[in-house]
């Protein structure tokens, strides 16, 4: 049941990361604080579609 979600920057909008989670228990999108290092700082990263 857990589905992979890309992470993309809200501020480069770059995909970035990868990350699981849970279909039925987590139905909003995921955010997370990570390091962009196109940016080279930490910033939101959001789920992209």
């Amino acid at each position: 049941m857990r589905d992979l979600a890309i992470l993309a920057c809200t501020e480069c909008k770059r995909k970035n990361y990868t990350s699981t989670r849970n279909k039925k228990t987590v139905t909003e999108r995921l955010e997370k604080v990570k390091f962009c290092p196109s940016c080279r700082k930490h910033t939101t990263h959001k789920e992209a579609k």
